[in-house]
């Protein structure tokens, strides 16, 4: 976890009495959904939002893709709203993603005004969950301060998993299978949240060969094996050897096969979301505590040490002031 946690917790003298809400059942699940470009990111929130309305789960929605140009999904919160993508590309002379990365930024000095609607709707509305869509650019909210500034807000606030979206059709081969890997296994090093795989567009490429390669290294050798492009030389020995590497990264990621188009496989997000939750408040919360606990010392430490420095000039001013008394 980075320092942000702490300034944050520096900036909310409550923050502590605020974490014994975070493991109630009452509070909201943040979901924050990520996913490579063309994964399906967006149609995945519209399905969600199919299936909240379906099982009579309270959420609510957020989009913070400035340069979406349809949803297809109700935002309650919507970037679009506060940040032109547009003119800050023309304003600031950009690019498509520095534009993106821009607008995210703008966005996140303000975050505490949508902190505090989150809650007030949280409590209002009896929120089971609060769905976040991030930029089709993976790395503008990975990867960017503000997207670390949302995240661990966010995690500072309520339950907060991360949910990765993966191109089913895409994974078909064992070396693109490995990079979607790698990148889900950096969202989790970096946002150290729980994190759930979603296999998605799975009507088209049924999942269950991916998953197998999974749980069972020899399956994903003989996968490695059967492929041209990497069966011999550097890349077959690469592709072994990373998923030796991240073999334990494996046993404790769910991974949902999952079509956004058919419905198939939401039946089963909702346990993978409860176990997620669970993953949260048994091994992020404490983190969190810690760095809370810390960051007070830290403030005790300065303030004490101010004051003896304000002591020690107080002596200082009297002393001289007597030496110039004796001297007259």
């Amino acid at each position: 976890m980075c320092a942000a946690v702490s300034d944050i917790a520096e900036e909310r003298p409550g923050l502590t009495e605020a974490m014994d809400s975070l493991s109630s059942a009452d509070s909201p699940t943040v979901v924050i959904l990520l996913g490579m470009a063309g994964s399906g990111k967006t149609t995945v929130m519209q399905r969600l939002g199919l299936w909240a309305e379906e099982n009579e789960k309270q959420s609510y929605f957020v989009n913070l893709d400035p340069a979406v140009k349809e949803t297809f999904f109700e935002a309650n919160i919507d970037i679009r709203d506060n940040v032109n993508y547009k003119e800050v590309m023309k304003q600031y002379n950009l690019g498509p993603n520095g534009a993106i990365t821009t607008s995210l930024n703008l966005f996140a000095t303000k975050f505490d005004q949508v902190l505090d609607i989150l809650k007030r709707r949280a409590k209002s509305s009896a929120l089971d969950y609060i769905f976040i869509d991030t930029p089709g650019q993976i790395e503008v909210f990975t990867w960017s301060a503000s997207g670390q500034i949302i995240s661990e807000s966010l995690a500072a606030t309520f339950p907060t998993i991360m949910l990765f979206c993966i191109d089913t059709p895409r994974c078909s081969s064992p070396t693109t299978f490995m990079s979607n890997m790698l990148y889900a296994c950096s969202v989790l090093y970096r946002s150290q949240l729980p994190l759930v795989c979603i296999f998605n567009k799975s009507d088209i490429l049924p999942a269950d060969s991916i998953i197998e390669w999974m749980k069972d290294y020899e399956a994903f050798q003989d996968a490695v094996d059967a492929d041209p492009v990497g069966e011999s030389g550097y890349l077959g020995s690469l592709n072994r050897s990373l998923c030796l590497v991240i073999d334990e990264f494996y046993k404790t990621l769910p991974a949902v096969p999952v079509s956004a188009a058919s419905g198939l496989g939401f039946d089963r997000l909702e346990q993978a979301f409860i176990e997620a939750r669970g993953a949260y408040v048994d091994d992020y919360l404490p983190i969190l505590r810690e760095r809370i606990a810390a960051s007070t010392r830290r403030e005790q430490a300065r303030q004490e040490a101010e004051l003896g420095r304000l002591q020690e000039d107080m002596k200082e001013d009297a002393n001289g002031g007597e030496r110039e008394a004796e001297g007259r």
